[in-house]
């Protein structure tokens, strides 16, 4: 279809008959994502405000179908690709966000990093050392002011305010840490997010949102006693990039809940309950 079809195509969004828009909008929905850009131009031409928020509930469900598309894909063939999986929960927000943008921003953290980093340390001095690459060099920190924001659970959000919620930050640690070739993995604990440094011969947990602070096993347990929670298995060891997806998921949801945006809600809702299994925190 040429770009005046489209044109024709979006001028029937006026029409008050409710079939004919219907009609219309189905139309433009099997051109799908391809169809956007276009759609984005008429957006900013047009007077009417129908018309625009006509086609601006056009945009958020193409952006929904791309997203979860983009997700399942990820979930079934690039899980291991952390830094993919973020990307891809930020394109709900920002559909013109480029994964490659993030990575190179993400490749020049570790770059600047690794140019300060030895190797020959003991593991706990290799993480005092990242921490204080990471908080003071880097001065990313805890966003303690505003914990539900929408933006701490969008990466490129995180890399430019250099604040975030636990998971926020940690996802970031654990990108540059394991870039330098150390064996850092997320926990998913109750309430909070952490980090541990795991070999066969050594572990010990890291808390990046309360600025690298370490704990041994005796004080998680400690901390699930207080909670009153039933202790698992999995609130010791690493988990998989999935899960961090998948928190990162039911913190966006508590965020568009705070806001009062009940379509987000159930946008991310959906998209959760198609990649997710058994209970989760």
């Amino acid at each position: 279809m040429t770009e005046s079809e489209i044109k024709a195509m979006v001028s029937l969004l006026e029409d008050d008959d409710k079939e004919v828009i219907n009609h219309i909008e189905n139309q433009i929905y099997s051109f799908g994502e391809q169809i956007i850009p276009y759609l984005e131009d008429e957006w900013a031409r047009q007077f009417s405000p129908d018309v625009q928020k006509r086609i601006e509930n056009i945009l958020q469900l193409l952006n929904y179908k791309v997203v979860r598309t983009r997700l399942l894909d990820w979930v079934k063939n690039d899980s291991t690709d952390l830094l993919k999986g973020m990307w891809i929960i930020a394109t709900y927000q920002y559909p013109d966000l480029q994964l490659e943008e993030l990575r190179k921003k993400v490749e020049q953290l570790y770059f600047d990093a690794w140019v300060e980093f030895k190797t020959d340390l003991l593991p706990t001095e290799q993480i005092k050392l990242l921490n204080s690459i990471f908080f003071h060099k880097f001065r990313f920190r805890a966003n303690t002011s505003n914990i539900k924001a929408v933006s701490n659970s969008m990466i490129n959000t995180t890399l430019e305010s250099k604040k975030s919620n636990p998971i926020g930050l940690c996802v970031l640690y654990i990108l540059i840490a394991q870039k330098l070739k150390l064996p850092i993995y997320g926990v998913n604990l109750p309430n909070v997010f952490i980090v541990t440094y795991k070999t066969a011969e050594i572990q010990f947990y890291i808390n990046v949102f309360n600025k690298g602070l370490t704990y041994i096993k005796q004080d998680i347990e400690n901390y699930i006693m207080n909670l009153h929670v039933t202790s698992r298995e999995l609130f010791y060891e690493p988990c998989s990039h999935l899960d961090i997806i998948r928190r990162v998921m039911r913190n966006l949801i508590v965020a568009y809940e705070d806001l009062g945006d009940k379509e987000r809600v159930e946008d991310i809702k959906r998209l959760l309950d198609e990649i997710s299994e058994g209970e989760f925190l």
